[in-house]
């Protein structure tokens, strides 16, 4: 007899249903495989409405880290809601995989391994740290090197990482550098600047619009430094259409720009790239060089 966890009455935070879940579907039955497809119709739900709220105005009078904390706890208590009385998703990938696994014959690890690969991204909604189901050998040694690293890291870096592969063939500037300057820029992508209706600027680099700038603009307030002291103001920023035409612009701004020049000499190593950048006025931070240099030795895989 199988026991599986009825997520109708639970917590979305209650990581035991989750590893109850893993547990029943080693034994490849269908009662799990429709939990766990309700389970990823929660996690579609939740990251429906997650972009919904990015997308939503900032900077309220009531808006905090805490607020945001439980607003997003409130969004997964609702998309599981909403994934019980159900959307259609979950029976569609009920009806989808039990084709799959009909037409493979249900090889004796194959079932699980596609239960578990859904579990698994539904365990990481709630804690971004927690080991996957185990891989597979091939999977494993092309994990190398990435494996240790937080998943919004892994994400932030397998996006951009052919947009800044492109503008390091052009600056000769690493793309782990290139990267890094871009995840301290926009918080790793959490705060990048939009515009006032809340759509994206690509601008993942801080570049402001100056007077020579044709293209399109969006102001947001910023953290200058004067004196060693922080101020705020409100400042124009670049925006782009994608993030490739970000990548692009940075490339182009450091190559054609003379205070760089002594930056570009120095690309190969990442403290005298972050000081250099430091020293040719890029930011007002007095602590961005050192700030930097630990994103690109600490954070970032080769």
């Amino acid at each position: 007899m199988i026991n599986l966890p009825n997520s109708s009455n639970s917590l979305a935070i209650d990581t035991k249903s989750v590893e109850s879940l893993r547990q029943s579907a080693k034994q490849n039955s269908p009662e799990a495989l429709k939990e766990a497809s309700k389970q990823f119709e929660s996690l579609f739900l939740n990251m429906v409405m997650k972009s919904m709220r990015e997308a939503s105005p900032k900077e309220g009078l009531f808006d905090n880290e805490q607020s945001r904390m439980y607003t997003s706890m409130l969004d997964q208590q609702l998309s599981q809601t909403m994934a019980n009385r159900g959307v259609g998703l979950a029976d569609m990938l009920v009806r989808q995989l039990s084709s799959t696994m009909s037409k493979q014959g249900l090889p004796a690890d194959g079932g699980q391994d596609v239960l578990n690969s859904m579990i698994d991204g539904q365990a990481r909604k709630y804690n971004p740290w927690q080991p996957s189901a185990a891989p597979s050998a091939a999977a494993t040694e092309s994990a190398k090197g990435s494996s240790r690293q937080p998943a919004h890291v892994q994400a932030f870096q397998e996006r951009l990482a052919s947009h800044a592969q492109e503008a390091s063939s052009t600056t000769g500037i690493p793309a782990k550098f290139m990267l890094a300057q871009a995840a301290l820029e926009s918080g790793w992508g959490k705060r990048e600047i939009r515009a006032a209706d809340g759509s994206a600027s690509h601008n993942l680099f801080g570049i402001k619009a100056g007077k020579g700038w044709k293209g399109k603009v969006v102001e947001a307030v910023t953290t200058e430094y004067v004196n060693g002291v922080p101020e705020k103001r409100v400042e124009k920023f670049r925006a782009y259409d994608s993030y490739a035409d970000a990548f692009r612009d940075y490339a182009k701004l450091l190559r054609n720009n003379p205070r760089y020049e002594n930056v570009l000499a120095n690309a190969t190593d990442a403290t005298s790239f972050a000081q250099g950048l430091q020293r040719a006025g890029y930011a007002t931070d007095p602590n961005y060089a050192n700030k930097l240099a630990k994103i690109i030795t600490k954070n970032l895989s080769a």
